[in-house]
């Protein structure tokens, strides 16, 4: 499963990851996301540009949604790199912020469907490359298109292309509510993730806010009368600063020659999903100029972590990956003992896994490039998911028993099982992290 590669005249192989986003959400996080990556500041030799580009020089990924417009401004604000234009799929229409419309689509769309046209785009770019390692899913769980079409295509892919990989890069809707379908669709893309997807990183939009808010009012300082305004490119940056942290390549996963063969995604996936029963991620990020110590900087990251959930247990980790970058990375090597064990304690790591941590290291930051600057990203298996899924089954429960909003469902082919089914699976999610910390 490797795609081969020239450098200084010597060939070597790399890991062919296809970049998926989907939806208004997905879309727009791609943006930021390919905006930094192609940043004309960011470290822009082969060596670090080849996970993300096609050996024609194209970005490797698709941009689909259902609506023209969030695409048509990625295209237009991402400078360096350029799309494939086959791999740019548009919708004629929206969906309604309905998972079943966006999964089973218009009952008279053919061939041309938007469904079928981006399985045959992401077909051709398997066939392009030597190999085909998987594929990162950006969506989010409450739109028609993120929720409902992303779930299509993630259970697609894994049907088509079982070997390979499929990491996705999930939103989650304000708790305060964005539409009043968005439990139901949460309810039913999170138990299609459970099924097809092997880890999801997931990004809470109240967590992104209030992280966002802070770093905020840390810059500009206390004023009394001034409150930063917090914009969704504001919380889609933060987001796409977290996938650079975990995703962009590091020095400590390259090949002798010095080149990034692409293991990031799927080594993150070995490092923090040991369980396949228990695949949701927690992603936090501290980034600091200057000369901050990494002790300092795993202190603050802990102490925002949720602790206890509503009824009172202690969250626990399975498995923890922390990446170090920037100035005096070799240093977080060197003091790495204490750190792992500060770590191990505050993520609270279960007993039953003799290796839960993990720890990679790069000298530039990616994040910020900034000089001296520091990143620390860290990714945790953490058992705190559980009670956004409990929430999610509260809601989506109580509206079910009342026939709420149910006729849009049966309107666009879902039926009474695909609720039963979900609402199965992700309680069954719910007890596994539970009692993960009892094996």
């Amino acid at each position: 499963m490797y795609n081969t590669v020239q450098n200084n005249n010597t060939c070597i192989t790399g890991m062919s990851t296809i970049w998926l986003q989907v939806g208004q959400c997905g879309n727009q996080v791609g943006q930021e996301w390919w905006k930094l990556v192609t940043s004309e500041r960011a470290p822009n030799s082969a060596v670090d540009r080849y996970p993300f580009y096609t050996p024609s020089g194209n970005l490797s990924a698709l941009c689909v949604d259902s609506e023209h417009k969030v695409v048509r401004r990625l295209l237009r604000e991402v400078k360096t790199g350029s799309f494939r234009d086959s791999n740019i799929l548009i919708g004629l229409r929206g969906r309604g912020n309905n998972w079943a419309f966006g999964y089973h689509g218009l009952r008279t769309e053919d061939d041309n469907s938007l469904l079928h046209c981006t399985m045959d785009s992401f077909r051709k770019e398997v066939e392009r490359r030597d190999s085909y390692s998987g594929a990162i899913l950006l969506h989010s769980l409450s739109g028609g298109t993120g929720s409902g079409l992303g779930a299509r295509l993630c259970e697609s892919i894994r049907e088509e292309f079982p070997v390979g990989h499929i990491l996705s890069v999930t939103v989650t809707p304000h708790q305060a509510g964005e539409s009043p379908l968005q439990h139901y669709n949460s309810l039913l893309c999170l138990s299609w993730l459970q099924r097809y997807a092997d880890g999801v990183l997931l990004f809470h939009n109240d967590d992104i806010l209030r992280r966002v808010h802070a770093l905020c009012e840390k810059k500009i300082g206390y004023v009394s009368a001034l409150q930063p305004q917090i914009s969704l490119s504001d919380m889609n940056t933060h987001i796409a600063s977290c996938l650079a942290g975990l995703m962009y390549p590091v020095s400590s996963l390259r090949t002798r020659s010095g080149v990034s063969i692409g293991l990031e995604p799927w080594e993150l996936l070995r490092s923090v999903c040991p369980v396949p029963a228990t695949k949701f991620l927690y992603t936090s990020q501290m980034n600091k100029r200057g000369t901050a110590s990494w002790d300092s900087m795993l202190s603050s990251i802990v102490h925002a972590l949720p602790r206890h959930s509503s009824t009172g247990n202690i969250h626990q980790s399975t498995a923890v990956l922390a990446v170090a970058r920037g100035n005096g990375g070799d240093m977080f090597s060197c003091s790495r003992q204490p750190i792992m064990t500060k770590m191990k304690q505050g993520y609270g790591c279960v007993s039953w896994n003799p290796h839960p941590l993990n720890y990679w290291t790069d000298p530039q930051n990616i994040v910020d490039l900034t000089s001296p600057s520091r990143s620390l990203t860290i990714c945790a298996n953490h058992s705190s998911v559980s009670d956004y899924m409990q929430r999610v089954l509260e809601k989506a429960r109580t509206m079910f028993d009342a026939h709420a909003y149910l006729h849009w469902y049966w309107k666009h082919s879902c039926d009474e099982g695909d609720f039963l089914q979900a609402f199965e699976i992700v309680d069954s999610i719910v007890n596994e992290y539970k009692a993960a910390g009892d094996h």
